[in-house]
Order: C-alpha cells, then sequence, then structure tokens
C-alpha cells in the first residue's frame, strides 16, 4: 500500500508540475484555462474516493509485478550460484547426503516462524529418505542471532551441529549467550572448546557467504528455502514441503 500511495502521489506532483511549467505556453492563452495544481489534486483525490476499487487494483497490479520481479530475481540467482547453494564444504548437510532432492534452508534461530517450520522440515525429511538439507545461518535478529550462528557452526567440530540445531529451534526461552551456552551443553558439547572454535575467522566467511546469497536470491526475511531449483519464501508446512520435493524430483 505505501508503494501505492508513493505512486499516486507522484501522479498528483506531477500533474501540479505540469500545470506550473505550462502556465506561460502560447497555445495555454488560446485555450480554457486549465485547472490549478490544488484544483488537480482535489480532482484526483474526489475520483479516488468516489471509486476506491481503483487503489485496490493498483495496489494488487503492483504486487503482483514485484512478486514476478522476484521470482525472476531468485531463479537467475538459483542458476548461476549453483556452487554456492549446494557445493559450500563449511555449511551444515544432515538428511541423506547423496540424496536425489536437496532442500536449502536460511533461517534465524530467534525466527519464531524458522522454529514452527522447523518441525515441517524434520517430519518431511524423515519420511522421505533420499533429500538432503543443507542449512545456511542468516542471523538477522540481532546480536544473540549472531552468536547462536556462530555457535552453531562451530558445533560442527565437535559433529554436534544436527543436536545442537534442533535444541536451539526448539527452544522457547530467550535467546542470550547464558542461555545458548546452556543449550550446547545439555547437548554434550565441550562449552569451551565450542567458545574457542567460535573465535574461527572461517566461521564469519561462512555466514558472510550466506547473507551475499540470500541477497542475491532476493531473501526478505526468515524462514526462505530452495527446493530442487524452486525458491520459496516463508514457512512452510510438512505436506507442502512433500509436494514441493515431489515436485522437484520430477524436474530433475
Amino acid at each position: 500500500m505505501r508503494s501505492v500511495l508513493l505512486f499516486l502521489c507522484g501522479v498528483l506532483v506531477a500533474g501540479a508540475a505540469f500545470v506550473a511549467a505550462d502556465a506561460t505556453s502560447p497555445l495555454r492563452i488560446a485555450q480554457s484555462p486549465e485547472p490549478t495544481s490544488a484544483a488537480l489534486g482535489n480532482s484526483i483525490r474526489a475520483y479516488l474516493v468516489a471509486n476506491p476499487e481503483v487503489l485496490v487494483e493498483a495496489m494488487n497490479e503492483l504486487e503482483r509485478k514485484q512478486d514476478s520481479q522476484r521470482e525472476s530475481q531468485a531463479q537467475k540467482a538459483i542458476d548461476s550460484q549453483q556452487a554456492a547453494l549446494l557445493g559450500d564444504p563449511e555449511t551444515p548437510v544432515t538428511g541423506n547426503p547423496k540424496g536425489d532432492v536437496t532442500i536449502v534452508e536460511f533461517s534465524d534461530y530467534q525466527c519464531p516462524y524458522c522454529k514452527k517450520a522447523h518441525a515441517a522440515v524434520k517430519s518431511a525429511i524423515a519420511a522421505d529418505g533420499k533429500v538432503r538439507l543443507i542449512y545456511k545461518d542468516l542471523p538477522i535478529l540481532g546480536e544473540a542471532s549472531k552468536i547462536a550462528a556462530v555457535a552453531a557452526l562451530a558445533s560442527m567440530k565437535q559433529g554436534k551441529h544436527d543436536a545442537f540445531h534442533d535444541a536451539l529451534m526448539t527452544n522457547s526461552a530467550k535467546l542470550d549467550a547464558e542461555r545458548i551456552f546452556e543449550i550446547a551443553a545439555s547437548v554434550g558439547i565441550d562449552v569451551d572448546r565450542l567458545k574457542a572454535d567460535m573465535n574461527d575467522p572461517k566461521i564469519k566467511g561462512v555466514i558472510d557467504r550466506n547473507m551475499a546469497l540470500a541477497q542475491e536470491l532476493g531473501v526478505r526475511g526468515t524462514p526462505a528455502f530452495v527446493v530442487g531449483k524452486q525458491f520459496v519464501p516463508g514457512a512452510v508446512d510438512a505436506a507442502a514441503l512433500k509436494q514441493l520435493i515431489a515436485e522437484a524430483r520430477k524436474g530433475s
């Protein structure tokens, strides 16, 4: 709606500017007086008040065009960034490493929608057995998100990423550094070693690459998925995810 209103404001400004610029035109002198910018604005406002469906139509058309542009951007990125999506050796992978369908998940450990989607993802992978899941940490919700993402990536060195990821995603308490390390300890992670491993500069490199890849895809929030070669913004339930997997398998 904000975009539509800005567009309408632009129409008003452009109309007013046209009237002002044309005030001394010789052709104008020979014609009937043009309305002032205020009168033009009032006329447009009166029309919109009398025909509010125009605003709805304009908003729907704008959203359709924006959705189409985002889909096009995502598809181009999926086609051109296959190595970054599927081949980063420092990115956590679970499920079947040799699965015939790959899901790439962008998530934040403080995102409530990611937590809802987590159960669906686990269910779909457990039910299928031929799906590879790649985690792309996208810590966009504050400092605790960054600490959790770095800790999760560091936990790979102890072979505990899957357990730690699951515990973080099912945690209902507010995250802070203390809580993150409590969760780590609860799944058998050596916390002192974890803290030392979190200083590895390669971890920051992984997150930076994830951020750049998300921007290429046009990710606007978490969660977001790439299932096969289809971009899926937002949370999905288990049934929808299973359908996406089936579609990806048919297209492979």
